[in-house]
């Protein structure tokens, strides 16, 4: 059977399934979880004023078994590049992001590459500086989604920075996602979805609800793109090809952080409202089937 582990500012990481959830690690404040590709490995970020990376081994239980400083102010994610050899994390506190590189045991190795950046945006209350939000590893490089200068930052493994994708003014990139030869982005500031192919983008509102939206999430799966909606409290559902409009679907809770898809099944963390909820995808639009579970702050949803 699959378990979902979440992490969150609630007790650690814990396990759901079977209708219920169960405590596997006490790690203080994490907000992402990463699995490594190849062994029984999971990643940790503590959103801490001084962040913290956690290694824990997967057996029955989660082992912690190495710890290293994210290097920045309260990291928000994790990611390990697909050969298991790298690991990046992102700081959002001060827009610090950071490299490691992953030993066979899968424990961190040698000195880290610390990824700083300056600038800002037009928001001034949420763009007085820079903001990493996402690490994502693609085509061979370090992608770097910064909320605060509406850029996602590019970088080689080996810290070399290339120049940036930029986004409009104000967009506040948060998570985004490839697929193919596009990029889609959600903007947090705006409220939007952003499809990026070549010199061809579209930008489209992530919800149609009134009221501010601050968009978490964003995942493609197959010919479709899903983004969680806070403010709304929905996931929408959009064409890849041109972000038109499939669906929006309440999440059945309060600020749905994240959320993860496991074949035809959707989780969504609920994080105001304590509570996972499982959907069914039905031709890829989601339908609550009447499973939720009870857990401290979900932050994140990770299928292992």
């Amino acid at each position: 059977m699959k378990h979902v582990r979440i992490g969150g500012y609630g007790p650690g990481i814990v396990t759901i399934g079977d209708g219920e959830a169960r405590g596997l690690a006490r790690v203080t404040a994490p907000s992402f979880l990463a699995a490594h590709p190849t062994l029984p490995v999971l990643y940790a970020v503590g959103e801490l004023e001084r962040g913290w990376l956690t290694a824990l081994e997967v057996t029955g239980e989660l082992t912690p078994f190495d710890e290293r400083p994210s290097e920045g102010h309260s990291p928000c994610h994790v990611a390990v590049d697909p050969t298991g050899t790298l690991l990046a994390a992102a700081n959002y506190g001060d827009g610090t992001a950071v490299i490691y590189h992953l030993d066979e045991r899968g424990a961190f190795s040698g000195e880290p590459i610390v990824l700083r950046n300056e600038g800002s945006g037009p928001n001034a209350e949420r763009q007085e500086g820079p903001h990493a939000h996402q690490c994502v590893f693609h085509d061979g490089l370090l992608h770097v989604s910064d909320l605060g200068t509406d850029e996602i930052r590019r970088y080689r493994p080996d810290g070399t920075r290339l120049e940036p994708i930029r986004l409009s003014p104000g967009t506040g990139p948060r998570h985004f996602a490839f697929a193919g030869g596009r990029l889609y982005v959600a903007g947090e500031l705006d409220g939007t979805v952003t499809l990026i192919e070549g010199e061809r983008r579209t930008t489209v509102p992530a919800s149609q609800q009134d009221g501010a939206n601050a968009p978490s999430h964003l995942q493609v799966e197959g010919d479709l793109v899903y983004v969680a909606n806070r403010g709304p409290n929905t996931v929408t559902v959009l064409r890849a090809g041109d972000l038109s409009r499939v669906a929006e679907v309440p999440t059945g809770g309060d600020w749905p952080r994240h959320f993860a898809i496991d074949g035809e099944v959707m989780y969504v963390a609920n994080q105001y409202a304590n509570k996972v909820t499982r959907f069914a995808l039905r031709d890829g639009v989601p339908e609550p089937d009447g499973t939720s579970y009870e857990v401290d702050s979900p932050a994140c949803v990770l299928i292992v």
